[in-house]
């Protein structure tokens, strides 16, 4: 089974990670993308952070009802910081045979060889960089000088020597960052577009409870 890894946060998922998911599967061929959130994410603070269990039942809201995505709670089994190596791992150990792909940004794909163990992450998985064209010269250059063994086999697509690939995908732009959405949330500002309708009705059932994480919203 081909199947795509979108990692993340999702404090909160947002309709950009949503729209990421389908551009992937339907431009590669996938199977399935299945969405992890982080259960501590190692790049960013825990204040803030809504608990994992409320962050993994917007993300499963926010797909409800599109055919080839799906929500992966794998992050809350295992203990500490959620590194990506780690999470990879456990997919190969648990599905093996499974031909994985992990999907990231191009601005995070150029730091990757700041996380732990990031430049051995084209081992466990073949990657999907999504991006405008305008930041592909900028990849190139960083596969050439992470991976020098890495052969294009065609333009924005590269194979390792284990026979997994980096490759460029071109997909609409939607800038959308999760301190806007609870910045708006805070101001009861509306939400639609922006997120998912799921995610807007979650959000106001559990008002309550994300506001001891988010901080107290302005007068309705």
């Amino acid at each position: 089974m081909k199947t795509g890894i979108l990692g993340g946060s999702f404090n909160p998922v947002h309709t950009g990670h949503v729209r990421m998911a389908i551009e992937v599967l339907e431009r590669l061929g996938l199977d399935r993308v299945e969405l992890v959130p982080a259960a501590e994410p190692p790049h960013k603070p825990g204040e803030g952070m809504l608990p994992f269990e409320l962050r993994l039942e917007l993300v499963r809201r926010a797909i409800e009802g599109i055919s080839g995505l799906g929500a992966n709670p794998l992050e809350a089994e295992r203990p500490g910081p959620s590194f990506t190596c780690d999470t990879l791992t456990c997919y190969r150990t648990e599905r093996p045979g499974i031909e994985l792909s992990f999907i990231l940004g191009a601005s995070t794909f150029l730091e990757l060889h700041k996380w732990r163990r990031g430049l051995e992450i084209p081992e466990l998985a073949s990657l999907v960089v999504v991006n405008r064209w305008e930041a592909s010269e900028a990849v190139a250059g960083f596969v050439e000088s992470s991976w020098p063994e890495a052969v294009e086999e065609e333009l924005g697509r590269w194979r390792l020597p284990g026979g997994n690939t980096i490759q460029l995908v071109d997909i609409p732009r939607l800038d959308i960052k999760g301190g806007q959405i609870r910045r708006r949330w805070l101001d009861r500002r509306n939400l639609r577009l922006l997120v998912p309708d799921g995610v807007v009705e979650l959000l106001e059932e559990r008002a309550e409870t994300i506001e001891r994480y988010w901080g107290a919203r302005g007068p309705a």
